[in-house]
């Protein structure tokens, strides 16, 4: 017992409970000023779920990574201390966030239905959408992480998208994450197929480009069904309840 109790207090452990459940604890009192505690709760549970996506990916395939940091209406994320060394590794790494993000949100939304709750109906919601967002093809999304493992020039795809979500949505975040995107853009334009980069990093197989090419629009077709009918399931039982 004595020496678990050392090995839970050491300063190493302890600074990483603290930046993640902290940072947690912080994002929940914000968002609940805005939108209750039950829901700000269920959201960064999510958005936990999604980062331990990428964390657990990133430890499988070896890689030296962070626990999540978590910072009010920027979102969260885990830091790479050991940066991939293929685009293949960047693709799995990128999807672990989504899929296991995915699974989180649909839990929730089984658990609406069997106890006819709207809290957690509005929960999973956020969790389907939040994960398609992250999935638009453009870094430093994680549809851009995953896309990349097709080409680069992939990323141009997400740029209309972005746009119309601006206009749709106006946001400060949408703005950063296109400075985000800017140099990453200037990489995929200068990028070619027969550069050293092409042939060591991005160097992947067919069969590999059309796996992940597969997961990847599996996702997104199931998620993009999953918010639209859910935020429908949503929509109506607040108007049933009143709310």
């Amino acid at each position: 017992m004595t020496k678990l109790l050392l090995l839970l207090f050491s300063g190493a452990k302890l600074g990483k409970l603290f930046t993640t459940g902290g940072t947690m604890l912080i994002s929940v009192v914000v968002y609940a000023w805005i939108f209750g505690w039950g829901y700000a709760a269920g959201f960064v549970a999510l958005m936990f779920v999604h980062e331990m996506g990428h964390y657990f990916a990133a430890k499988h395939r070896g890689l030296n990574v962070g626990a999540p940091t978590f910072i009010p209406f920027i979102g969260a994320w885990v830091e790479l201390k050991d940066q991939p060394h293929s685009a293949e590794t960047e693709a799995f790494v990128g999807l672990g966030g989504p899929l296991l993000g995915t699974i989180g949100a649909l839990v929730c939304y089984f658990l609406a239905r069997s106890y006819d709750s709207t809290l957690l109906l509005a929960v999973s919601y956020s969790g389907f959408f939040l994960n398609l967002f992250n999935l638009i093809p453009l870094s430093p999304f994680d549809g851009g992480r995953i896309t990349a493992v097709l080409s680069p020039r992939i990323w141009f795809a997400g740029v209309p998208v972005l746009i119309a979500l601006f206009f749709y949505r106006p946001s400060p975040m949408l703005i950063l994450i296109a400075i985000l995107a800017a140099p990453q853009l200037m990489k995929a334009w200068k990028y070619r197929s027969d550069s050293e980069e092409a042939q060591t990093y991005y160097a992947v197989s067919g069969s590999t480009k059309l796996e992940y090419a597969t997961y990847y629009i599996v996702l997104l077709a199931f998620l993009a069904v999953m918010t639209h009918d859910v935020h429908e399931m949503v929509q109506a039982a607040r108007a049933v309840k009143g709310i």
